[in-house]
């Protein structure tokens, strides 16, 4: 089976416990993630062919972090050791990637500074049939931003399926451009393109029309979803489908979570799932991902498709850590669970 290739920046989060406890304890847990790592490693965990590219310095800990990917079965021949350092950031568990508790700590990293001309894309992508990254693999530097256009051109030139999650983090884009100077470049080579309504304002220029959000109901959310949709088929050719994510948080550890699926023609809309018990918000995101990519390279029927993605988003709410370790038949039981439930949604 030909493979997904996930591209972009490895990053260790150090979560530190609450008033200094981490420094009275002298320790503090180390997560392996970043968006297209946590969606590689998804994929990986679903028995799907997964390769990862990103670039890491050539030292011991790298070899470390290698030899442990290589056990969840991912290909990591694609990368590349470059630079000097890897990047990290620090978040507590439970909070929010958008939280302004939020520190990064990546400028100068091996991915940051990574060349374009470098990497073989002939010999990465010979096997591979589907390529994925992020809006915040651009976000990192120009010189990333440049190498996320060489890659994306290299993946189209091969009729390679191309999907972008347009992340978006305030935290970042900080080399003088604007996101909507750089996206639109990069996501008129997608097939998929996966977000938000608010996102794709933010990355693209897509408006948002307040007047379409009131009164704000699921059937209003869902038909501005299909407005949004509208507007990035009309703008970007390549486009066959967009997902747009829906996520209330009532309070720290109570929220509300459905998703829709557009092509030009329909849209499929997921159950609306709900909890209280927020365990870890990091890779919820990207699980979503995850599951866009697993049922759409499966070829699975649209409402299929959006079911699985969502509940995988759902579930890895419950999971401590940056990825997800639910099988297939887990999120499966808890879309299950999820389409006969009545649950009160805005």
């Amino acid at each position: 089976m030909s493979k997904v290739l996930c591209f972009g920046e490895l990053l260790l989060r150090l979560p530190p416990a609450d008033g200094g406890e981490w420094l009275r304890a002298n320790q503090v847990p180390v997560f392996v993630g970043g968006a297209e790592l946590n969606v590689a490693t998804a994929l990986a965990t679903w028995q799907m062919p997964v390769k990862y590219c990103t670039a890491l310095p050539d030292n011991i800990i790298t070899r470390d972090i290698i030899s442990f990917l290589q056990t969840k079965n991912i290909d990591t021949s694609p990368i590349i050791l470059s630079g000097e350092r890897i990047g990290l950031y620090y978040l507590k568990e439970g909070a929010d990637m958008k939280s302004e508790e939020n520190v990064f700590d990546r400028k100068y990293s091996s991915f940051s500074t990574l060349s374009i001309g470098v990497v073989n894309w002939d010999e990465i992508l010979k096997d591979v049939s589907w390529f994925h990254f992020s809006a915040i693999a651009p976000a990192v530097s120009e010189k990333a931003a440049a190498l996320c256009l060489e890659a994306v051109k290299a993946a189209s030139q091969r009729n390679i399926t191309i999907s972008v999650d347009l992340n978006y983090r305030s935290l970042l884009w900080k080399y003088g451009k604007k996101p909507w100077e750089i996206m639109p470049g990069l996501v008129k080579y997608c097939d998929v393109i996966m977000g938000n309504v608010w996102a794709a304002e933010t990355l693209l220029g897509v408006s948002v029309d307040d007047k379409l959000l009131e009164p704000r109901s699921k059937e209003v959310f869902l038909q501005h979803a299909t407005y949004t949709a509208k507007q990035l088929f009309d703008r970007f050719a390549n486009c066959k489908w967009v997902a747009n994510t829906f996520r209330f948080d009532a309070d720290a550890g109570n929220i509300r979570y459905y998703a829709a699926l557009n092509t030009k023609t329909e849209q499929a809309v997921s159950p609306v799932f709900a909890t209280d018990a927020v365990v870890d918000k990091v890779g919820s995101g990207d699980c979503f991902m995850a599951g866009l990519i697993y049922g759409l390279k499966s070829q699975q029927a649209l409402q299929d498709v959006i079911g699985f993605a969502a509940a995988a988003a759902f579930a890895k709410l419950h999971e401590k850590g940056d990825s997800t370790r639910n099988t297939v038949e887990h999120i499966q039981q808890v879309k299950t669970t999820f389409e006969t439930k009545q649950v009160s949604i805005i």
